[in-house]
């Protein structure tokens, strides 16, 4: 085996302490010592530099989730994490790599090979979890394969400061369309138009939010990025153009809630007379083309066309807080938590 061996390794891990029935907050998880087995034949030790959380993951919690299973306590939150290679039993893996893969909220992990992929270590690990990571590849594939903009279009984007967000966003402009971003504050409506380049954007907690949102889409929407479902999806559906596309990605609105909002009226009726699609999708249906998203989108982040965001917490004790902070809306772009060394 190449790198050190110590069977005895003992690092810290986050669990989920108790399931909540309500909106989540940082007393849901405890930080606990977990023993580290050497790696076996096949797999890899990898010490995990950063980690993402993601608003799907509270949707895990719920066990709304079909692909991220029932909630335990007890048991190592799960998440993606970007490291460093310690020591490596595999073929193609070698010490001192940076990978990416499901390491979970934990400092080291032992993972086998074909769970990880390997990713150029000169770039912030931020990137590999963000852009070029699962919320890059959800905006790339949920807005051009299930939304098809073409220049000219309007495209709407709910939770448009987001971690998926505000990348669809910017995809769309690429794209030559005209974009409109719904968020949470008029801060994040500002940062949006300001520096990443959306037309307009509306704070969803507008007392007028519904005469702005008419007055946004005065030639109706062609495609609507769906982040949030509840009222802002239900206001989109009776703004949508004839042949318009509904791309269905989360359901924000219903993640941290015991009451979560009433589904929207208008369906089908809407739906029928519009002629309107509506989607639903799930990125790891995409996995065989994740290749050619990553590398599109490293062309449009060198061209400036791209301009990923994140926001940083330190230390892996920070991360239930994180989360909490996300889905309080109190974030911007992608949410990463640092390990350090």
């Amino acid at each position: 085996m190449a790198g050190e061996s110590n069977t005895a390794r003992v690092s810290d891990c986050v669990v989920l302490a108790s399931v909540p029935d309500g909106p989540l907050s940082a007393e849901h998880f405890a930080l606990q010592s977990e023993e580290v087995p050497d790696p076996g034949p096949g797999e890899v030790l990898v010490r995990v530099q950063a980690l993402t959380i993601g608003a799907g993951q509270r949707a895990g919690l719920q066990g709304s989730a079909s692909y991220a299973g029932s909630p335990e306590t007890g048991v190592v939150m799960r998440g993606t994490g970007a490291g460093v290679v310690e020591a490596s039993n595999a073929e193609g893996i070698s010490v001192g790599d940076t990978v990416v893969g499901w390491t979970g909220w934990r400092r080291r992990a032992v993972l086998a090979a074909d769970e990880l992929r390997v990713a150029d270590s000169a770039l912030d690990p931020a990137l590999h979890l963000g852009v070029l990571g699962t919320n890059g590849l959800t905006a790339y594939f949920g807005l051009l394969d299930v939304g098809r903009p073409e220049a000219g279009e309007t495209v709407v984007v709910s939770a448009a400061a987001g971690s998926v967000g505000h990348i669809a966003g910017q995809i769309a402009k690429a794209q030559g369309c005209r974009v409109v971003g719904v968020a949470g504050s008029d801060e994040k409506c500002s940062l949006l138009v300001d520096e990443i380049g959306f037309d307009v954007a509306i704070n969803r907690h507008s007392p007028d939010f519904r005469a702005e949102f008419r007055a946004a889409t005065p030639d109706r929407i062609n495609v609507y990025f769906d982040n949030t479902g509840g009222e802002i999806l239900g206001s989109a559906l009776f703004r949508m153009a004839t042949f318009g596309r509904i791309v269905c990605c989360g359901a924000v609105s219903a993640y941290d809630t015991a009451n979560p909002d009433p589904s929207p009226r208008g369906i089908p009726g809407l739906l029928v007379n519009n002629q309107v699609r509506m989607q639903g999708f799930i990125v790891f249906s995409y996995a065989d083309r994740y290749d050619e998203a990553r590398t599109q989108m490293r062309e449009w982040i060198d061209a400036g066309s791209l301009v990923p965001r994140h926001v940083t917490y330190d230390g892996l004790d920070a991360a239930g807080g994180a989360f909490v902070d996300l889905l309080g809306g109190r974030t911007v772009g992608t949410t990463i938590v640092r390990l350090g060394d």
